[in-house]
C-alpha cells in the first residue's frame, strides 16, 4: 500500500475545500512577546480582555497604562500601549497625576491584590473618594503572587499559605477583604463590579464589565474599577484544571460575582 505525504493528500483536496477560516487573532493592543505568567495563571486572559475592549473602542493611541508591582509588574511590555510603572501600591497616584495633565486621555491601573488591597489600600480609596476619572483593572488570586504565596488581605478563610501554614486564621488576621464592596461605597466610584476568569462563560462577562469600566471614564463619571477572579496555581499548590475548580467552589462563595455600584448612565453602555 502506498503512503502519501502531506503534500500529496493536500493535492488530493479540492482547492476550494481548503479554505481556512480566521476565527481569533491576537488584538493589536498587545505586544508579539511571550509573557512571564506561570502555566494556568488566567493573568494572560485578563490582559487579552483588556486589548480587545481597547482595539473595540479603538482608543490604542489614546491609552495610557499604569502598571503595578506584583506579577503583574512588566504588564508595560505586553499591551501595545502609552505605559508607565509604579512603586508598589502606588499605581492610583500616578494614574491620578497622569490623568490630570492628559484629562483627553484614557488612563487605567493594572493591580493585584497584593498591590491594591494592602500596600496601596490607602491610595485606592482616596482615588475613589476623589471620583478620578481612571480605571482599576483590579486581580483577585487569594495570595502575594510574585514574592512567593504570603496570604494576602484577600486569602480565604482558612487558606493554607507559605505565611499562613496552618490556614489564615480569622480571630488573628481577621476577615478577607472585599474590594468591590468597598470601593462601590465611595462617592466617587462610578461603576464598581466583580467578575471571574474560570470558564468561558464567565470570561465573556468579565469583558463586557471592562469595556462598561472603559465606557465610564469616557463619559467622565468618575473612578471605575473591574475585580477579577483569577488563578495561581503554583502557590495555590495545584494544577490549572483544580485551580479553575476552586476558583467556582471556594472563591466566589467569599466573593460574590455582581455589580456592586453601576452609575445610570452607564445603562446604554451595557446593552
Amino acid at each position: 500500500m502506498a503512503v502519501l505525504s502531506v503534500n500529496e493528500h493536500i493535492e488530493l483536496v479540492p482547492a476550494e475545500a481548503r479554505c481556512e477560516e480566521l476565527v481569533y487573532q491576537r488584538p493589536q493592543a498587545l505586544t508579539d512577546v511571550y509573557t512571564h505568567y506561570c502555566p494556568g495563571c488566567t493573568h494572560g486572559i485578563a490582559h487579552r480582555l483588556v486589548a480587545e475592549v481597547i482595539d473595540e473602542l479603538g482608543i490604542r493611541e489614546d491609552t495610557i497604562l499604569v502598571a503595578s508591582v506584583g506579577c503583574s509588574v512588566f504588564a508595560y511590555n505586553y499591551f501595545e500601549v502609552d505605559s508607565c510603572e509604579a512603586a508598589h501600591g502606588r499605581a492610583p497616584a500616578m494614574a491620578t497625576g497622569v490623568k490630570r495633565v492628559h484629562p483627553d486621555k484614557i488612563v487605567f491601573t493594572y493591580q493585584g491584590d497584593g498591590d491594591l488591597a494592602s500596600i496601596g489600600m490607602g491610595e485606592i480609596m482616596h482615588v475613589a473618594a476623589r471620583g478620578e476619572k481612571i480605571t482599576t483593572i483590579f486581580i483577585n488570586n487569594a495570595v502575594y503572587g510574585m514574592t512567593g504565596g504570603q496570604m494576602a488581605p484577600t486569602s480565604l478563610p482558612g487558606q493554607v499559605t507559605t505565611s499562613s501554614p496552618f490556614g489564615r486564621d480569622l480571630r488573628m488576621c481577621g476577615a478577607p477583604v472585599r474590594m468591590a464592596e468597598l470601593l462601590a461605597q465611595m462617592d466617587g466610584t462610578a461603576y464598581a463590579v466583580r467578575r471571574s476568569l474560570h470558564d468561558a462563560r464567565h470570561i465573556i462577562q468579565a469583558k463586557k464589565a471592562i469595556r462598561t469600566a472603559f465606557e465610564a471614564q469616557r463619559l467622565g463619571l468618575g473612578f471605575s474599577v473591574v475585580e477579577l477572579l483569577s488563578t495561581c496555581p503554583t502557590n495555590w499548590g495545584m494544577n490549572p484544571a483544580d485551580s479553575l475548580q476552586w476558583v467556582r467552589d471556594s472563591m466566589i462563595p467569599t466573593y460574590p460575582l455582581g455589580d456592586y455600584k453601576v452609575a445610570p448612565e452607564l445603562a446604554p453602555a451595557r446593552k
